[in-house]
């Protein structure tokens, strides 16, 4: 048995519950978790914004330790440090053979299959997003383990997992920010903090970030910020004052609303670049006239996992992480417990704190 969050159905409050996990299959292993990340991500999907079949174990930003591995099952053994890849690639489908593992086809097939049972009743439970991270253990296929390169504490590689590689690969994958390029980062939860901690790497100039909550100043400029706005209407206009009244070269949308997507547009200098990190509903519109889109000459992206792949990525945020040029823990503004996530929630509905982490 092992302890769980247990989302029972969409729109339900989570349940803290024993479940039974089986032996790992073929091709599969088991996992300690040392910590898990709570993202807006998982919000998301407990309340219908991203699909998810329930009841689930949610949470999917993780690191842990490997206990047993099933058949055939050769890139990692029991004992093995590893961070949970909630999006791995297959690398036979269309998208992988393009050189883009973030799309591949078949990344999100574990999520649609049980993996686990409640103990109280049998009754079958999905993993989140295919990881299942908000337990004390876990069986994921062997492809969704990353290993854990030395000098990277394993509690704080958890945020690795979601936060940071999506924030790195938005700023050197998806923007592609040069050095002393101006950015604005609009939301700085956890991913929009790695995203400032990414651009700060990159040797960006002026670093804006934008927030709704001005308690979120101080932990904006700890992860690297020049300056800090409370998000308003005439946002893009203070930008615009920051940046020579030009606008940003780069503007990193993290929130996932039209309206801040329309604001991070409008604050991007012709010519500059708009990437879209945060993930909204369907019933999110953006609009755009035709003559904008001519006149600003302005290039407009959305981003997957930070258009990453992680095998390639991780080691190189790790000699980062290394050598202090990038803090993970400075990302964590809360260690809590498996039975403290539904607060965790309710802070994330409320915009307030960065990144919690349930530390097993």
């Amino acid at each position: 048995m092992t302890r769980a969050a247990v989302l029972p159905a969409v729109g339900a409050p989570l349940e803290i519950a024993d479940i039974a996990l089986p032996d790992p299959g073929p091709g599969r292993i088991r996992v300690r978790l040392a910590a898990a990340g709570v993202c807006h991500s998982d919000l998301s999907l407990s309340n219908g914004t991203l699909r998810q079949p329930a009841p689930a174990v949610l949470g999917h930003e993780g690191s842990g330790t490997v206990t047993a591995v099933g058949e055939g099952v050769t890139t990692v053994a029991p004992g093995d440090r590893i961070v949970l890849n909630w999006a791995p690639s297959c690398g036979n489908c269309h998208f992988c053979g393009l050189g883009e593992p973030w799309l591949c086809a078949a990344a999100g097939a574990a999520a649609a299959t049980p993996y686990a049972t409640r103990a109280a009743d049998g009754s079958a439970l999905y993993p989140g997003l295919g990881t299942a991270a908000f337990a004390e253990e876990t069986v994921v296929p062997a492809r969704a383990a990353l290993p854990l390169p030395d000098g990277v504490p394993l509690a704080d590689a958890a945020l690795l997992g979601c936060a940071v590689l999506t924030g790195w690969g938005a700023v050197h994958h998806a923007a592609r920010v040069r050095a002393g390029e101006s950015v604005v980062v609009l939301g700085a939860g956890g991913v929009g903090l790695a995203t400032l901690r990414a651009a700060r790497v990159a040797g960006a100039g002026e670093l804006i970030a934008v927030d709704v909550s001005p308690e979120k100043e101080a932990l904006a400029r700890s992860a690297g910020a020049t300056d800090f706005l409370v998000a308003a209407e005439d946002t893009a206009k203070r930008v615009r004052a920051l940046t020579g009244g030009y606008g940003a070269d780069v503007a990193i949308e993290c929130v996932g609303r039209a309206a801040t997507i329309r604001t991070a547009w409008s604050a991007t200098r012709r010519g500059g670049r708009t990437t879209v990190v945060g993930i909204g509903g369907q019933d999110e519109q953006v609009t755009f006239s035709a003559l904008e889109l001519f006149y600003f000459g302005r290039r407009l992206s959305g981003c997957v996992y930070g258009n990453s792949d992680p095998a390639a990525d991780l080691p190189v945020i790790a000699g980062h992480v290394r050598s202090g040029a990038f803090d993970l823990s400075g990302l964590v503004t809360e260690r809590i417990g498996l039975e403290d996530i539904p607060a965790a929630f309710d802070a994330m509905r409320a915009g307030r704190g960065g990144r919690a982490l349930v530390v097993f």
